[in-house]
């Protein structure tokens, strides 16, 4: 007894001087942490695969046996593919990292760069063949025997006559010599047996699904040898090669029917100096001689000034019958004798336009494109223009073989979007038989689905949040959660706009059907309304558990176009609202019971992946200790650990994540989240950082790698280094956000700072883009943070309503008005508000030293909102900087930037709630001269 107490005491002395010994994250430690993605089951379910990759570095790919056993590992691979017999794996290998780095160094041109390389592995005999440097490859749909890819192979090139030289005489002789040039070669591969067939000089190359037919097209670049210029089609089992069009030019949008015994594609053979391109549609039925024409500009049904758009997606319907592909106006020529130096540059914005100017430039190379569906009815010959350039989008059945198709249509209310964040919708169903239209809904809120058998259209008023069925046919219609004490718009919803369905979860097997989630619930309602039923029981109601169905369609997560089996078990995922909790349910829609739970824990399971026949599942699962590793399971009682990604994490201090609640002083429950170093010592007091957004407790059981983020805060290199960092909940008041704000966050900090171990004297605040804003207010209405960071910030609501989201063109107004900044109306209507949610105009009141960062190529926030910030606070001699990471986003894209950021943040917040040092750009800046010389990181 006495040695277990010994014991006992010898482990609480030891255990905390252990992790007390742990190592902190530093700056290096980033590109340790590594990912899983490429996660992939192979139909029978008998083996695994995917790729691990570092943050920056080499990654590999592994393939393992439904035991866990490693059969192999490919060091650099990426993008794995296994055949549809499981005799092969293929995939690509990217160039070591380091040779990468290397020609970016030299400044090499791209075709100089190291070149991906490809790999076929047996898996029954582990024999591997490397293909050397390629430039593509492609697989059939149903990839079995062969694989096709391009590379650049030299060729050697007789030269003219050259002179030599004798001891004694020079004279004229003619010698063949040769020079080398690279041409593009298509190779065409058995994988059993090695043997390859190569045709050269090729461009585009396609396979047919079922892997019987190669399709590629010849460009040669001579004008001679132009009569090799066409498509081809080659017959793997015949190995026969025939041309089916002939002529140079482009050659595009190669698709195969189901039944692989034809093809259609896309041609232009106009000269290639042509302004203009005159694409036609082709029809090739195997067997015949060539491909013909069967639609131009000229065919009847095409409308006047339109043509076959090269742009256009072409696809067979499953009974290969008939033939959708796309018409677009014909696009004016741009007068070539015009000179441009002295023609004038300007964009002239009308008031009446669709849309901003700004939104049409920046969508001008895709209206360029745009085509307009149309339909080729091949046994009758018929050719049907579906719509026209007033609709926005359309949407078909997965067999497109029934008569009637989805579209809608938002022109004449396109401008009101500018501050509406929505537009009006016209619902048509549109015949693919005849072209006729018939109108569904006009002036509508809302969203709307083409049942699978295309007899209903699924409708959803966003206005009033009901569901509504359409039959086509009678044109009757019926509300189907009619009676039903249940919101099936977003209940938490707290912009002044309407709320949005929580969506659909799937059809119905035999079509009749179909369901939908809830909040926390999911029903079945039939389509002409007789049937209502929760298929949980709303047992996820009663006990605030969201389900949703675990539908995996070919490997990946489904809702829309799965369907349920009413008499078959269904799986469901689910999450606790109350402990956050993550886990699996099972329920049969045909019964009245409630879900049964096969697994509930503190874990987030994500990924989802299956076999053909659901035997096996794999999934990473992952909390804020675990990083997500992946799993496999048969039942989701026993599960097998299939990977271990990031073991170095246990030579770090990390952490731990707990959930806080407190109520606010409006007595409004509050919860955030609270992370503690793993060395936490209660006797301590701790500097406290509040991260916030919106919401984030829902992400208690995530897990977060330590890596350099786009601006937000690097949370676990914080709490490895000894910070206690926070992430409180905010529910918002329509008008008030800033107020919003102070009422979750300055409570939350002031509840924590109640205990001993918090350093109410050293609490900091840190937000990103509506966080920077939230972070903007705050420091203008108290001065309880010691130090504050924000990114890109909008500090002025009444400059930032009238401006410009510049990655999209769109106009600010509809967020102010309907969305995040939820202030419910215009500037002219209640310009008060907008005043006072603009920490601008109250900057005088700031005495928290704060860091801005706000860059210039930023597409989402005006980057002005930043320079606002700073110059009013440079103005008022308040302590601030402003980071302007040149060319770079809202949130930073560059790997070296964000690396950047990271360290000034640590710093920053070092300084003034550590008291360590300052460095010198928080001491005296970093001048322009010295720009790209010194970084300004030194602390001495």
């Amino acid at each position: 007894m006495k040695k277990t107490v010994s014991l006992f005491i010898l482990c609480s002395i030891t255990l905390p001087s252990l992790i007390a010994q742990k190592k902190p994250i530093d700056h290096s430690s980033y590109d340790l942490w590594k990912n899983i993605s490429s996660v992939d089951v192979s139909k029978s379910g008998n083996y695994i695969f995917y790729t691990v990759s570092p943050q920056e570095g080499d990654g590999y790919i592994e393939l393992k046996d439904k035991k866990n056993k490693l059969l192999q590992r490919f060091e650099r691979g990426t993008s794995p593919k296994i055949t549809n017999r499981e005799d092969f794996l293929i995939t690509l290998i990217k160039p070591p990292f380091k040779d990468t780095r290397e020609a970016k160094i030299k400044k090499k041109k791209s075709d100089d760069f190291p070149k991906d390389s490809l790999v076929i592995f047996n898996i029954n005999s582990q024999d591997q063949m490397s293909l050397g440097a390629i430039k593509s490859y492609k697989l059939a749909y149903y990839p079995t025997n062969f694989i096709a890819y391009t590379q650049d192979l030299s060729i050697s090139l007789p030269t003219d006559s050259t002179k030599t030289k004798t001891d004694s005489t020079t004279s004229k002789s003619t010698k063949k010599s040769a020079i080398a040039k690279k041409e593009n070669v298509l190779v065409l591969q058995q994988l059993q047996t090695k043997d390859t067939v190569q045709f050269w000089k090729t461009d585009s190359y396609f396979f047919s699904n079922d892997e019987k037919y190669l399709v590629f097209s010849k460009k040669t670049e001579t004008k001679d040898s132009s009569n090799a210029d066409g498509l081809y089609i080659y017959d793997l089992a015949k190995k026969m090669l025939k041309k089916i069009s002939n002529g140079r030019g482009v050659y595009k949008s190669i698709t195969f029917n189901d039944q692989s015994n034809s093809l259609s594609f896309l041609a232009d053979k106009s000269p290639e100096k042509a302004l203009q391109k005159d694409f036609r549609l082709y029809l090739y039925h195997i067997g015949q001689d060539t491909a013909r024409v069967i639609a131009d500009k000229n065919t009847k049904g095409v409308p006047p000034e339109w043509h076959v758009s090269g742009d256009g997606q072409l696809s067979f319907d499953e009974s290969s019958k008939r033939l959708f592909f796309g018409l677009a106006p014909i696009p004016p020529v741009k007068d070539t004798t015009l000179v441009d130096f002295e023609n004038a540059k300007v964009d002239i914005w009308h008031w009446k336009d669709d849309y901003l100017m700004t939104q049409q430039l920046v969508n001008l190379k895709r209206d360029l494109s745009k085509s307009y569906d149309a339909v080729y009815n091949l046994q009758t010959n018929q050719l049907i223009a579906l719509t026209d350039d007033t609709f926005d989008r359309t949407a078909y059945t997965d067999a497109a073989t029934q008569e009637w198709i989805l579209a809608t249509s938002s022109t004449g209310n396109r401008i009101a979007y500018q501050w509406q964040a929505f537009q009006l919708q016209q619902v048509y169903v549109i015949s693919t038989q005849t072209g006729e239209r018939k109108s569904i809904k006009s002036a509508w809120q809302g969203q709307a689905f083409l049942s699978p058998d295309a007899n209903y259209v699924l409708l959803f008023d966003e206005t009033e949040g009901n569901w509504y069925s359409h039959h086509i046919a009678s044109g009757t219609e019926q509300c189907l959660n009619k009676g039903l004490n249940v919101r099936f718009a977003d209940e938490e919803n707290d912009m002044p706009t309407a709320a949005s369905a929580y969506g659909i979860a799937a059809w119905a097997e035999d079509n009749l059907g179909v369901y939908i989630n809830d909040r926390y619930d999911v029903w079945y309602f039939s389509l002409d309304g007789k049937k209502q039923k929760s298929i949980t029981n709303q047992f996820g109601r009663a006990n605030s558990i969201v389900f949703r169905p675990l539908l995996i369609k070919d490997g990946t997560p489904r809702n829309r176009t799965a369907k349920i089996k009413e008499n078959t078990a269904l799986l469901l995922t689910s999450f606790n609202e109350k402990s956050k909790e993550n886990g699996i349910f099972t329920v049969l829609p045909s019964k009245k019971q409630n879900p049964t739970e096969i697994l509930q824990d503190k874990f987030t399971f994500k990924n989802f992946k299956t076999d053909e026949k659901n035997n096996i599942y794999i999934y990473t699962k992952e909390n804020y200790n675990s990083s997500p590793d992946l799993y496999s399971t048969s039942d989701f009682k026993v599960e097998q650990r299939l990977t271990d990604i990031n073991p170095q994490q246990q030579e770090y201090n990390w952490g731990t994540a707990e959930l806080v609640k407190w109520t606010t002083p409006n007595g409004y429950p509050a919860e955030g989240i609270l992370y503690k170093p793993e060395n936490f010592d209660p006797n301590k007091k701790y500097p406290i950082i509040a991260y916030f957004y919106e919401t984030l407790s829902q992400g208690l059981y995530s897990y977060q790698a330590p890596a350099p983020t786009p601006s937000r805060l690097n949370i676990p290199y914080f709490v490895s280094n000894e910070y206690l960092v926070f992430a409180p909940d905010i529910r918002y008041q329509t008008g008030h956000p800033g107020k919003s704000a102070e009422e979750y966050i300055n409570s939350g900090m002031r509840h924590l700072a109640k205990n001993s171990w918090v350093d109410s004297t050293k609490m900091a605040i840190q937000g990103q883009s509506w966080g920077g804003y939230q972070v903007a207010h705050l420091i203008t209405r108290t001065n309880m943070y010691a130090a504050a960071w924000t990114g890109a910030p909008v500090v002025n609501m009444t400059s930032a309503y009238g401006g410009i989201r510049w990655g999209t063109g769109m106009s600010r107004q509809f967020q102010y008005e309907r969305t995040q900044s939820r202030l419910g109306a215009t500037l002219w209507e209640d310009r008060d508000l907008y005043i006072e949610n603009s920490p601008l105009f109250f900057m005088d009141k700031v005495n928290t030293p704060v860091a801005i960062m706000h860059n210039d190529n930023d597409g989402a926030v005006p980057w002005y909102q930043g320079i606002e910030m700073f110059t009013a606070l440079r103005r008022l001699g308040k302590p601030s900087w402003l980071l302007n990471y040149n060319g770079d986003d809202h949130n930073l894209i560059q790997r070296q930037n964000r690396k950047d950021i990271q360290i000034r943040q640590s710093q920053f917040f070092d300084h003034f709630l550590k008291g360590k040092p300052a460095a010198e750009w928080i001491k005296s800046g970093v001048p322009a001269t010295k720009k790209g010389i010194n970084w300004g990181f030194d602390t001495e």
